[in-house]
């Protein structure tokens, strides 16, 4: 017996018969709802959310309650890592997040470190999944998650956001020691983050490699899939989700990653994928974000279609990346009700 009321997410992807696909989307707890941006206006900015337990944590079970998903994902950032380790962000609106110090050299190497009490440091993000587990009262599991090495390491050195992250990849390829060092120290502290984590109640942990898909293949499986694999292997506890954006090319090294479930973005076709990755992983993704600014036919339709590609296997809807913020929340839900509708046979 579980003690889930909605344990749904966990039977998939545990390869367990479900009578239909669950459903979450990346970005939920966020912009899209009205009572995160009552929230939102009464504080500083986002970083004051996220470093608020309890204010964390009630934008994290906001989806349940309004959108009706099947897991919640905790509210935090993927920069959070960093700024423990020792470069300060900011997140400024409308622009994204801002690092006033980064690592180019091995020179300024000494700017971040490994050996911090990561427990400490990131408390409030722990605190936030135990206030959450409590509010949630076993409704539907909670996923928690960071983000993967290279992904971290974009930002340590370009500082802010970029098309290209020309900055990063030079690293790479002028000085590829400094860029292993780097990683070596992400990922040791995101390992850390991450049982700490799962120790605070987290029951799936997804890694978010957004900026995989700006590499080459040789380059990913060097820089990128080494690190992610490291993590995976060190996470047994509980399922761990790996969403390397961009990285269709990498679909075969992913399912050799001691991971449940591979997660898809919108270009990579899913029954493609599934012949690639093979049947003992479940899938996640993979509905292009700007689906839903069609009307409700067209997303009713696209969504079923989606469904339909799944050949009832391992599978959790979602989106191929993470909800846009001027998405209309009843569009999101037409999503969201039209998967929760389609039975399994």
């Amino acid at each position: 017996m579980s003690k889930y009321q909605n344990d749904l997410i966990l039977r998939m992807i545990n390869g367990e018969k479900t009578e239909r696909y669950p459903v979450w989307l990346m970005r939920q707890a966020g912009r899209i709802l009205p009572e995160y941006r009552a929230v939102r206006a009464s504080l500083s900015g986002f970083k004051e959310l996220v470093e608020t337990p309890e204010l964390a944590a009630e934008v994290t079970i906001q989806p349940v309650d309004i959108l009706g998903v099947d897991a919640a994902i905790v509210f935090s950032d993927i920069l959070v890592v960093p700024e423990a380790m020792g470069l300060e962000y900011q997140m400024i609106e409308k622009k994204g997040p801002w690092f006033e110090k980064t690592i180019r050299s091995d020179e300024e190497l000494h700017l971040i470190s490994d050996e911090i009490d990561v427990a400490d440091r990131l408390s409030y993000v722990f605190e936030a999944i135990k206030c959450t587990k409590r509010e949630l009262n076993n409704r539907v599991p909670l996923i928690g998650f960071s983000g993967a090495p290279w992904t971290i390491l974009c930002y340590m050195v370009e500082g802010e956001g970029s098309k290209t992250f020309s900055k990063a990849k030079k690293v790479l390829y002028s000085n590829s020691a400094l860029a292993h060092k780097m990683l070596e120290k992400i990922t040791k502290v995101t390992i850390q983050y991450l049982k700490h984590q799962i120790e605070a109640g987290a029951d799936i942990i997804q890694i978010f490699d957004s900026w995989s898909g700006i590499l080459g293949p040789a380059e990913y499986s060097e820089f990128g899939t080494k690190y992610v694999r490291m993590i995976c292997d060190a996470i047994t506890d509980v399922p761990v989700t790996v969403f390397a954006k961009g990285a269709y090319y990498a679909r075969k090294e992913l399912s050799e990653l001691n991971c449940e479930t591979i997660g898809l973005d919108w270009n990579m076709d899913i029954r493609e994928s599934r012949a690639i990755i093979g049947d003992d992983k479940t899938l996640q993704g993979n509905l292009d974000p700007c689906t839903l600014y069609s009307d409700f036919t067209v997303i009713e339709s696209k969504t079923k279609k989606l469904l339909n590609s799944f050949g009832n296997k391992r599978h959790i809807a979602n989106l191929g990346h993470g909800v846009y913020p001027d998405t209309d929340p009843e569009k999101v839900k037409c999503f969201i009700e039209t998967v929760k509708g389609f039975a399994i046979n």
